[in-house]
């Protein structure tokens, strides 16, 4: 980057004109030059129109005064001691470091109440460490660029402009403080959800009568821990990697995506064993009610849902339910007519025992279910052809055949495949299949169905539907989490860090959410991380300008927003705050003839 200078003449004047720029390469072999920062008007056409005026500070006295800016070869009046000259010829550009990202999280976190949140339940140590800034700076990182405490510490605060947004210094990306700070957050967790219900109502009115809950899990690069209390464990991955130990993670959000609440439970957790305790706390913590929860199937058991039916008020509940339940109803439901609720979809309901089941069918989902099985079948069926010419020894056709079911997976079953008895030989009369042609049809008739179960009885097909729909909220907060957040995988030995880690990649997603809502508003095309990446091109530079008395005016400054940008933030109703003051060195500049 540097200066460039641009004259233009009005009412018979020349006026000069500064700005920062940097050349840009295009692949043409062409070099476009950007506007970062503009200085403005630095000339001598009046004496009015000379000075810029600017509040100077010098860091050696905690006074303030006014000084004008003049080029070292222009004359400057000599009465004046607030004039300073300048060299134009020594200006230089320092500490270029992302700001907008930075002021943009600190702005959703202000939003959202957290500071005064967290300044409350986390206060200065003696020694004036404000741990409340620096959950800030781990909170900022997870959500702009995710990574380890290590490298905030070693590498990205410095690269960043938080310093200057939260008038401290390096001291908040001390690796001690940051990891001290971790082990203070992590009791707040259960006030941390009593404020953010509060908020989430004040803010955007949301309501808590529907609640989407589902499981995931985060594994961990280490070793399966010896302590039997530790919750890292195998078990089922949702991450594909049953070589890595995990902790099943347990989510609450309301229809909209605002995260109410989450649990740390153990790797081996059955998913069928975790609602009973959560549905005791969200009932504690928001009071019985008329509530309707909406799971994925295979996470409530017949006796957690005869408790809600049971429970005082009842608790609704709209959950998935497994395709075998369907062999079971598919006469009565075969007599009932379908009802389309949407372009592409139809429902059938089958009320049932104080229950109504709900089958839905997607054209869409009959679309792409049909061709997965038909992909599976022919390369399993193109196998099968293979080793009928090969004819190998019977163990490596039986290795082959084990190999071609995994890939096939539930397909595999279609096929009624007869192999050679122990002391056969493999031939075209001992190795054979066939199609099951009847369990084909009923493959084929459900293909793109979905068996949903429910005690809203009464309800129309078309807001069953829309309900369990609203389950892909919780999906998308698990790909927020796992995704742009980075949650996984996870790298710290203790637990109780690991669920700070946890603790904070969810505050983090907090501030996601925030934005994702306002977005909503004015640019539902828009992606919270399309918008933070925009944010993030805003940086921050350090003007020096070099005096003729051998001081240096440091003009810190942020770059201007791109129009896109700035046509963001007057829709979001943002204005970016005032440039920071300039400071005034002492002598610190070499003499020219020194």
């Amino acid at each position: 980057m540097f200066l460039r200078s641009q004259v233009r003449k009005k009412d018979g004047k020349e006026h000069t004109y500064w700005s920062v720029v940097e050349n840009k390469r295009l692949h043409d072999g062409r070099v476009a030059q950007r506007q970062v920062l503009y200085l403005g008007e630095v000339n001598d056409s009046q004496r009015a129109a000379w000075r810029k005026t600017l509040d100077a500070h010098s860091p050696d006295a905690n006074t303030t005064s006014q000084i004008a800016l003049f080029p070292h070869d222009r004359p400057a009046p000599a009465d004046d001691p607030r004039v300073v000259q300048i060299r134009l010829d020594q200006l230089s550009l320092r500490r270029p470091r992302q700001w907008g990202g930075c002021w943009l999280a600190l702005e959703l976190y202000r939003q959202l109440g957290l500071d005064p949140f967290f300044a409350e339940h986390l206060p200065a140590s003696r020694k004036g460490t404000r741990w409340d800034r620096i959950l800030q700076v781990l909170v900022t990182q997870r959500l702009l660029a995710p990574g380890a405490e290590w490298h905030l510490h070693r590498d990205w605060f410095e690269r960043t402009a938080l310093a200057d947004l939260l008038g401290d210094d390096f001291g908040l990306a001390e690796i001690h403080k940051l990891y001290t700070t971790l082990d203070q957050v992590l009791p707040l967790k259960e006030k941390l959800f009593d404020h953010l219900r509060d908020k989430w109502r004040d803010l955007f009115g949301a309501k808590y009568e529907v609640l989407l809950y589902d499981l995931t899990s985060t594994y961990f690069e280490t070793d399966t821990p010896d302590d039997p209390a530790d919750p890292r464990r195998h078990g089922y991955s949702r991450d594909h990697r049953p070589d890595c130990p995990q902790v099943v993670i347990a989510l609450v959000v309301t229809p909209e995506g605002f995260p109410l609440a989450y649990e740390v439970l153990p790797g081996n957790t059955a998913d069928n064993t975790t609602l009973k305790s959560f549905l005791e706390k969200i009932e504690a913590r928001y009071g019985k009610a008329q509530r309707v929860w909406l799971m994925d199937r295979g996470i409530p058991t017949e006796a957690v849902l005869e408790q809600m039916r049971a429970s005082d008020p009842p608790v609704s509940y709209l959950v998935g339910t497994p395709k075998g339940r369907l062999t079971l109803l598919e006469k009565d439901l075969l007599e009932r007519k379908w009802e389309t609720v949407r372009a592409g979809v139809q429902v059938k309901l089958l009320p049932q025992d104080g229950e109504v089941y709900v089958l839905a069918k997607s054209d869409g989902r009959v679309d792409k279910e049909r061709a997965i099985r038909r992909k599976k079948l022919r390369r399993l069926i193109g196998r099968l052809h293979e080793l009928q010419k090969q004819l190998p020894a019977r163990d490596k056709l039986l290795m082959a055949l084990g190999a071609a079911k995994k890939e096939a997976g539930s397909f595999y079953a279609l096929l009624n495949i007869t192999v050679p008895a122990a002391e056969e030989a493999v031939t075209t009369k001992t190795f054979t299949f066939r199609m099951k042609r009847a369990r084909l049809r009923v493959v084929r008739r459900r293909e793109g169905s979905y068996l949903l179960r429910s005690n809203l009885t009464g309800r129309t097909p078309a807001e069953l539907w829309s309900y369990y729909m609203q389950l892909v909220q919780v999906e998308e907060a698990f790909k927020n989490l796992k995704g742009d957040l980075a949650l996984r995988p996870v790298y710290h030995q203790k637990m109780e860090r690991i669920e700070a880690h946890i603790l904070v990649a969810f505050i983090s997603y907090t501030l996601h959410v925030c934005l994702r809502q306002r977005l909503r508003a004015v640019a539902s095309g828009l992606t919270p991380h399309a918008v933070l990446e925009k944010f993030c091109a805003v940086q921050m530079v350090d003007v020096h300008l070099p005096t003729t008395d051998r001081r240096t005016v440091i003009l810190t400054r942020h770059t201007q927003p791109e129009k896109e940008l700035q046509l963001l933030l007057e829709q979001l109703k943002l204005t970016l705050p005032a440039q920071p003051p300039p400071k005034i060195t002492a002598d610190t500049v070499p003499s020219p003839t020194g």
